[in-house]
């Protein structure tokens, strides 16, 4: 009987992988969420069409085949998904105590980025090239194992039943280890990746129950730091122009302004219904730099209009709503901190990315969950849609 919760052990799913003996009424399958499934899969599915619209006329990128990105895309979702179903086969349990090794080799690898390996891209010193044309960003899988490490540390104790929430020195240790990662991603500038980390610590701290005086002393750092970085020097002109941009549009509308004010042209003219797939002027015309990653929402805007554009929303907010369910039904803290981290991280990446689509944020080079084109954001993505699966599948059978 576990003292928190009250549920015998015998009653969750089995710590190796849910697939192991349950029982065909209680199967696997019908214990998925499915509307997060289906929301995932149509966006990685319209993300494949957007894409390919934004890169099929891009013979400097393409190499002359205009299915090139397409077909990537599409394989880049399908490796995602069996990627989601090993964290399932798994669990999240099983994953719990392979945590600290994980942390290990995404420290690894982020720091070999910052060696002769690491390779810029888009302004970013953020990848490692691995060869054949593959390329991986080891700052999207950071964002996961922040989520493990500190889920793992904040609930040992309350999952136990040996306190109710998170003591002092715990959130101390969890937040160290979360900002480790985290300064090295700054080092290499990865500014949007920072931002967005910075927010999975918030929203995991948040869940846990931790003390205000930590959810206050965190704001109060981060605004902190982003002085302290700026007067340093720590970033590079290129990002410094995107804010000043962001506050001023018209300060250099064809120099750094250009990519805000050609999206913002691309969705406008859209209209309600759009001009069509593979019919956008703007995107035909390649205006709009980097669409198939940064700025894919612009082909949705422009070519399906603001009803397209309003069914990634919808889309979106339906993994959102789930997630959300996830966290509040699961009995265990572990579990309710890794869906609250990846709320939290699906939330702000999208609503940064969109915004900087529409002008109201500032551009900070983040991929659109499952829409935008790019191996690395993709699995990333697909694990943590496997972690709120295992969540589901392993809560009590009452639950």
């Amino acid at each position: 009987m576990n003292a928190r919760t009250g549920f015998s052990v015998s009653r969750y799913a089995p710590e190796r992988g849910a697939f192991a003996k349950l029982t065909a009424r209680d199967s696997v399958v019908r214990r998925l969420d499915w509307p997060i499934l289906l929301s995932a899969l149509a966006l990685s599915l319209l993300g494949s069409l957007l894409v390919w619209s934004a890169t099929r006329g891009r013979t400097e990128l393409n190499q002359g085949d205009p299915y090139y990105f397409l077909f990537r895309h599409v394989l880049n979702t399908g490796i995602g998904l069996c990627l989601m179903i090993g964290t399932i086969w798994l669990g999240h349990r099983t994953l719990r105590g392979a945590v600290p090794i994980l942390y290990g080799i995404s420290i690894v690898l982020i720091l070999a980025v910052l060696t002769p390996l690491g390779a810029t891209i888009n302004g970013a010193h953020a990848w490692i090239v691995v060869g054949g044309g593959f390329s991986l960003q080891p700052s999207e899988f950071v964002k996961i194992t922040i989520i493990l490490i500190m889920a793992m540390l904040l609930a040992a104790k309350v999952d136990a039943g040996d306190q109710l929430h998170p003591d002092h020195g715990t959130v101390a240790k969890a937040l160290g280890l979360a900002c480790l990662p985290m300064g090295i991603v700054m080092l290499m500038p990865d500014l949007g990746s920072v931002m967005v980390m910075g927010v999975i610590v918030l929203g995991v701290l948040l869940a846990s129950g931790a003390s205000n005086r930590w959810v206050l002393g965190l704001i109060g750092a981060g605004i902190g730091g982003a002085v302290l970085v700026t007067a340093l020097g720590m970033l590079d002109e290129y990002q410094i122009n995107r804010f000043a941009a962001f506050a001023n549009p018209e300060l250099d509308p064809a120099g750094v302004g250009y990519n805000t004010n050609q999206a913002r042209i691309a969705i406008g003219s859209g209209g309600l219904y759009g001009a069509g797939l593979f019919k956008g002027h703007q995107t035909s015309g390649q205006f709009v730099p980097e669409q198939q990653t940064d700025f894919i929402y612009t082909v949705a805007g422009e070519e399906l209009g603001f009803l397209g554009a309003g069914l990634i929303l919808v889309l979106l907010g339906v993994i959102l709503w789930r997630a959300c369910r996830i966290a509040r039904e699961t009995t265990e803290l572990y579990g309710t901190i890794v869906a609250a981290g990846i709320i939290a991280w699906f939330a702000f990446q999208a609503f940064e990315n969109i915004g900087m689509n529409l002008g109201i944020m500032p551009v900070a080079g983040l991929p659109l969950p499952f829409v935008s084109y790019g191996g690395s954001s993709m699995f990333a993505v697909w694990v943590a849609i496997g972690l709120l699966q295992s969540i589901r599948v392993q809560r009590p059978m009452s639950a």
